[in-house]
């Protein structure tokens, strides 16, 4: 732990750097490359490519000849002692269907890695190195209490120059890039780029708080944004690997979709909160415990569910057999459940992160030639409404009808006909009806736009 108090700020990298730098080592693989493919096959994926091709994970890569009858293929990565025995955690993509693992410490010594498991769902691995004593080893840190604005620092092994340190901040935390199921990445501007993959970040405090695994990147260079998995998700799995090789994880079969603002209306909900379950798996403890398509899972063991992206990793987290309390949101009530949760099957796919929803078009009246909308968050935006905009929302306009003529187009907002205001598109018919049951033939109609209001009279025969 490095003492902060008293310490020039210029300072406390350096002092960092110099302690933490021996418990960074860079890790090189060797694999048998694959025989060429016939022509017009199309080229294999190679690891990382699960991820959205501009999310590259970045270890570097070469072709070596000898060792075989065919080339074989170096791979360049990073990684970090957790363990004086020399036990060292990385990225399971840098050491993925190697042959030979061989890891060197701070001192160049080098010494050959076995594998005492993996996970390729997050990505982890961790290896066990024979050294003649002990090594130092890093700490892990408290990656939930991570904020955006907090310093960093990333050491790694980019490019295969050896070990690198550079700062930068936290840019952003619960980061969901799309590579798999429990996506929590913390953002950072630290440099970081081919070769880090599998190195540590670490805190002011010396504490490893992420393991850089990913950087967005056209070109596979840094530019500033990169991806680190956070200790709270890598300590639990590193823990279960140490002690058996392999990962346990928790399921209840039931598969979720992502709560919008419109479901939790339609369903009696003051926001989009929780997680939605689409569909149950029959004999799955979702199943045992009466749970129904349709409910919404609001809290999980006691925890509240505001992103339906959380409820994966927390179920993953759940001991099988573990007896577990549920708060569901039905029929516009919210009640408690209790279901034990199962162990996952390691042939059972991994539940894959929630897809979100596809918009749907909002229902719409008519009136006037105009298609008539209440105003929804996705509309708000669609049309740079402001947060106090209020009346019946113009989507779509007839050619050559009474609004057209007026010059009426979609995003203006009906606000008002007659003397009566609008607090819903039903309310504008309903209004030129009762006008036109009056006798009137032409309708006040009071029209918004960009915070300005005109009145414009609409003919009723056409309404």
């Amino acid at each position: 732990m490095i003492a902060r108090q008293d310490v020039p700020f210029a300072d406390l990298f350096a002092q960092l750097a110099g302690k933490l730098v021996g418990v960074v080592v860079n890790i090189s693989t060797e694999t048998a490359a694959p025989p060429p493919k016939p022509s017009g096959e199309p080229p294999q994926n190679t690891p990382g490519t699960t991820l959205d091709e501009m999310f590259r994970d970045f270890f570097g890569d070469r072709s070596m000849p000898g060792g075989g009858p065919g080339p074989r293929v170096a791979s360049l990565g990073s990684g970090f002692i957790i363990d004086p025995a020399g036990l060292i955690v990385t990225n399971n993509h840098v050491i993925a269907n190697a042959d030979q693992i061989t890891v060197t410490l701070s001192d160049n010594t080098s010494l050959q890695a076995k594998v005492i498991g993996r996970d390729s769902v997050t990505d982890l691995a961790l290896l066990k190195v024979e050294p003649k004593g002990p090594l130092p080893a890093a700490t892990w840190g408290d990656s939930g209490k991570a904020r955006v604005g907090d310093w960093i620092l990333a050491i790694g092994n980019p490019f295969g120059l050896g070990g690198t340190v550079t700062a930068g901040i936290i840019s952003a935390t619960a980061r969901d890039i799309h590579s798999g199921p429990y996506d929590d990445y913390l953002q950072t501007d630290a440099s970081i780029n081919r070769g880090n993959s599998g190195g540590p970040m670490f805190d002011l405090s010396g504490s490893v708080i992420g393991i850089a695994t990913a950087i967005y990147s056209p070109s596979g260079g840094s530019i500033g944004i990169g991806f680190a998995i956070p200790a709270a998700l890598a300590q639990p799995i590193i823990e279960q690997l140490k002690a058996t090789g392999k990962v346990e994880r928790g399921w209840i079969g039931a598969r979720i979709q992502p709560m919008t603002d419109d479901l939790a209306e339609s369903v009696g909900l003051d926001k989009g909160r929780g997680a939605m379950i689409a569909t149950i798996d029959a004999g799955s403890p979702a199943a045992n415990a009466k749970l129904q398509p349709g409910d919404v899972i609001l809290s999980y063991d006691g925890k509240p569910i505001e992103r339906s992206r959380q409820l994966p990793r927390l179920v993953a987290d759940t001991p099988p057999d573990k007896q577990v309390k549920l708060s569901i949101w039905r029929d516009g009530k919210e009640y408690a459940v209790e279901l034990k949760a199962a162990a996952l099957d390691p042939n059972r796919p991994a539940p894959q992160p929630p897809a979100p929803e596809k918009p749907k078009p909002p229902p719409t009246v008519e009136a006037f030639g105009l298609k008539l909308a209440r105003i929804t968050p996705e509309l708000r935006k669609q049309f740079s409404l402001s947060e106090s905009a209020q009346g019946a929302l113009i989507t779509e306009v007839q050619q050559n009808s009474a609004g057209a003529n007026q010059g009426l187009r979609p995003g203006d907002l009906i606000v008002g006909v007659g003397h009566a205001a609008i607090a819903s598109p039903e309310d504008v018919p309903n209004f030129a009806a009762s006008a036109r049951k009056a006798g009137q033939k032409r309708a006040l109609v009071r029209i918004e736009r960009e915070g300005a209001t005109r009145f414009v009279a609409l003919p009723l025969e056409t309404g």
